[in-house]
């Protein structure tokens, strides 16, 4: 997961000064109350809370929400994560239902389901994926869908899950490069989320991810991924600023510029990604509801070109 709170960061004792163009609103609004209340009262789990997302208040204030299912415990244990890592809860088989009716009282066009790691289970979470996708379809017929997957091992058999229940984005990030991978992202796989896109890609899926910077990578590894990133076909691409969550987390080890994040959106769009959404703030979710759109990303590009 991606969406974290923003601290100041200390490295080796030095504090880095936070840049004025990672402030955000706090959040409020009536919007934003309905949202809140409705997540309450169907005891739901969203990213936005667990993640502590800089964007809470300008989504929910729109009325949207990511929301998480398998509980709110995960299995891994990141280095950049704000989800709690432990023994999750037994699988709740009710919740895909709630999911569902949560976003039909919402009245959201699009919505974005996401969920923590579940090792322990033998199918890894991928039958409440299914379930879940299957229950808002049904109960929304008309709203699109974004499912944020975690890797399920590389195992196809449930990657195949999520392909046979049809959202129309499925998303699983990468998170940062594959030299800092194991530091970063500790059970997890540079190579094997690549195959994961692959698998899904093949499958017929419009494929999405997204990496957080400033966490220790350089700019060049970050445009190999990118091209690594195009081998297999990958069609959406985020790019974000890292924000410590905790001081037990990975530091910040820099504050990417705007610029640095304008330039890196230039060379994704030359290099063929359909959609890329690249700045400080940004998180895999947001504006998710543009990046189903096919072709939408890259003529908004050419046109800003043309304009110039």
């Amino acid at each position: 997961m991606e969406e974290l709170p923003i601290i100041s960061a200390t490295t080796n004792s030095t504090r880095i000064k936070k840049p004025d163009w990672l402030r955000v609103k706090l959040p409020i609004g009536e919007s934003y109350k309905h949202v809140r209340g409705l997540v309450d009262t169907h005891k739901l789990h969203t990213i936005c809370e667990s993640g502590n997302c800089p964007n809470m208040g300008e989504c929910w204030g729109e009325g949207t929400a990511t929301f998480m299912i398998l509980g709110n415990v995960c299995t891994r244990s990141c280095g950049f994560c704000a989800v709690t890592t432990g023994r999750p809860a037994p699988v709740d088989w009710d919740e895909p239902q709630r999911v569902a009716e949560a976003i039909h009282l919402m009245k959201v066009k699009h919505a974005v389901i996401t969920s923590v790691d579940r090792d322990e289970l033998k199918d890894g979470g991928s039958i409440i994926w299914y379930n879940t996708i299957k229950a808002v379809k049904a109960l929304n017929p008309t709203t699109t869908l974004e499912t944020l997957i975690p890797d399920f091992r590389g195992i196809t058999e449930q990657i195949q899950r999520i392909i046979n229940a049809a959202p129309e984005v499925v998303s699983h990030n990468m998170e940062t490069v594959e030299s800092i991978t194991r530091k970063v992202r500790v059970q997890a796989k540079y190579r094997r989320s690549l195959e994961v896109l692959k698998i899904l890609k093949l499958g017929g899926m419009r494929t999405k991810t997204g990496l957080m910077l400033g966490i220790g990578e350089t700019k060049e590894e970050v445009i190999q991924t990118m091209h690594d990133l195009r081998t297999v076909d990958c069609d959406v691409l985020t790019l974000g600023q890292y924000l410590q969550p905790t001081a037990k987390h990975l530091p910040v080890r820099r504050f990417v510029h705007p610029d640095e994040f304008a330039e890196l959106k230039e060379i994704g769009y030359q290099i063929g990604f359909d959609y890329v959404e690249s700045g400080p703030l940004v998180r895999s979710s947001y504006h998710s509801e543009k990046h189903v759109l096919n072709g939408y990303g890259r003529a908004r590009w050419q046109a800003e070109k043309e304009n110039k």
